[in-house]
């Protein structure tokens, strides 16, 4: 389960598993929400965020804070899926400390 990052309590990751779409999923403590990219030729046309299966999708701050990570590092986050699953390389986290 590679942690891509970390802002403000909200934890960024892939889950090792993973199928395509590309996508992100944000954990904050019992909450969790998704993100995932629609490539069309590839170029991110929208990214559609949405809750997940049995969890409580996070809350409205908190899901303003993801949708901003998401908005911010979307060619970051291709790359690392690339990276990870493509290539099979390690993703070393990144801790955001700064309001975005």
């Amino acid at each position: 389960m590679p942690k891509l990052y970390e802002y403000f309590g909200i934890v960024i990751l892939f889950y090792s598993n993973e199928h395509t779409p590309i996508h992100v999923h944000a954990k904050y403590q019992s909450y969790e929400s998704r993100a995932e990219l629609v490539i069309v030729k590839g170029k991110i046309v929208r990214i559609v965020f949405n809750a997940v299966k049995g969890k409580k999708p996070l809350p409205a701050a908190k899901l303003k804070m993801f949708k901003a990570i998401v908005n911010k590092y979307t060619d970051d986050i291709v790359k690392k899926w690339i990276d990870f699953f493509v290539y099979n390389k390690k993703i070393k986290p990144i801790t955001i400390t700064k309001s975005i």
